[in-house]
């Protein structure tokens, strides 16, 4: 008899796997401020500081929305219910707001919402650079 484990077809406790979805999810939230800082900034700099507020309400509320996602997704694996649909009614919300008050402009608020996407995006080609030893 030979004495090799097969480690791979051995998941990994509950508790490490929650920890690993704690770990990315305040590593998104990170990624997504500091995208949102360093394109607020250029957005001021070349825009106008209303434009730059726009782009800085779409991407707070992008946040929000990426925080229910999160709260959902954790949600998945003790309750049997299906998950809420709360984060849908924050972007309706955002848009209906922007596209009803005068001084909001649709584009720029839009554009900060999407910036969760390009979160994600960071981190999958991050990701995928990475080697199968770094992860």
């Amino acid at each position: 008899m030979s004495d090799v484990s097969n480690s791979d077809t051995v998941s990994p406790p509950a508790g490490d796997s929650m920890q690993e979805f704690y770990q990315l999810q305040r590593e998104l939230l990170l990624i997504t401020l500091g995208l949102t800082g360093i394109i607020f900034i250029c957005v001021w700099y070349f825009y106008s500081t209303n434009i730059a507020l726009n782009y800085l309400l779409g991407a707070c509320t992008g946040v929000v929305y990426l925080k229910l996602l999160a709260r959902n997704v954790e949600r998945l694996g003790r309750e049997k219910a299906q998950t809420g649909k709360s984060h849908i009614a924050v972007f309706v919300g955002l848009i209906i707001v922007a596209t009803q008050w005068n001084q909001l402009h649709v584009m720029p608020v839009f554009l900060g919402f999407l910036t969760y996407k390009g979160t994600l995006l960071i981190y999958t080609f991050r990701s995928l650079m990475s080697t199968p030893g770094d992860r």
